[in-house]
């Protein structure tokens, strides 16, 4: 019965394993050229590693794997029951362990990936912010634009008066100069 249990646990396990590496696989598929040619090097390996597992659990757990060990105790004919029974278990002890470690690295794995994950959301957050930032900016310069036209506009209409005063005062100035030379002449010749 305990047996069996860890047989369906191994088996969850594997599923999850399959199931993380689908994910990584797509993942990192979605990262950077030089980010991704490492990971999916590293997803060659797990790959590998859980297709070995895969085919060493298929061995253990199958019908025929029962049937087997007993065919070669009986064949053995003057093998030692009790030793036969030590190498089975033995193989089962090295299989477990090659799960055991298989957990453990697709584990490491999902937690590479978790970070890789936050560290995307992150950089994420931050392009936001700054796009939101340069938006801002870009509307501020907007408005000064705005201005600096407007500035220009209102200085451009107070040269024109400007100059259209100076030609009235110089104007005022010339008739002035005029009226006094004519004073001048009158009382110099006709007195």
């Amino acid at each position: 019965m305990q047996k069996q249990q860890k047989f369906v646990e191994v088996k969850a396990g594997i599923d999850d394993a399959d199931v993380l590496i689908r994910k990584m696989d797509l993942e990192a598929r979605s990262l950077q050229p030089s980010v991704k040619a490492v990971l999916l090097a590293k997803l060659r390996e797990y790959k590998s590693d859980l297709n070995q597992l895969k085919r060493e659990f298929k061995r253990v757990t199958s019908p025929n794997a029962n049937q087997a060990s007993r065919e070669e105790l009986l064949e053995s004919g003057n093998a030692d029951v009790h030793s036969a029974s030590a190498e089975h278990r033995e193989r089962m002890a090295m299989s477990v362990e090659r799960l055991n470690e298989s957990s453990d690295r697709i584990m490491e794995s999902r937690r590479t990936i978790l970070e890789t994950e936050e560290l995307g959301i992150s950089i994420l957050q931050d392009l936001h912010q700054q796009r939101e930032t340069l938006l801002h900016s870009h509307n501020k310069l907007h408005g000064v634009d705005d201005a600096i036209d407007k500035s220009k506009k209102v200085l451009t209409a107070m040269s024109r008066r400007m100059t259209k005063h100076k030609w009235i005062i110089g104007s005022v100035i010339g008739a002035l100069i005029f009226v006094i030379f004519l004073i001048l002449y009158f009382k110099l010749f006709h007195s």
